[in-house]
């Protein structure tokens, strides 16, 4: 079986805390009455180890072994600064 990982794409909110960045996903949904699509956003907190991330960059990260309480995903790579 192939193990794949979960990567999401999003925009850096803040990257005040040390070692841990904050950053919105917009998913677009439709919605199922009017079918008209609506933007969803959900905040994920990420693992950046050499605090690479400022805020406004574009960030993909993957599903990892939690870090902390919150913390459940890693830095990947950050696409766009």
């Amino acid at each position: 079986m192939i193990n794949k990982k979960k990567i999401l794409e999003g925009t850096v909110v803040s990257d005040k805390m040390d070692k841990v960045a904050v950053v919105k996903v917009e998913t677009l949904v439709l919605h199922p009455l009017y079918k008209k699509q609506i933007a969803r956003s959900k905040k994920y907190f990420v693992r950046d180890e050499n605090n690479n991330c400022k805020e406004g960059n574009k960030v993909t990260f993957a599903l990892s072994r939690p870090f902390s309480k919150r913390t459940r995903y890693a830095l990947e790579e950050v696409v766009k600064a």
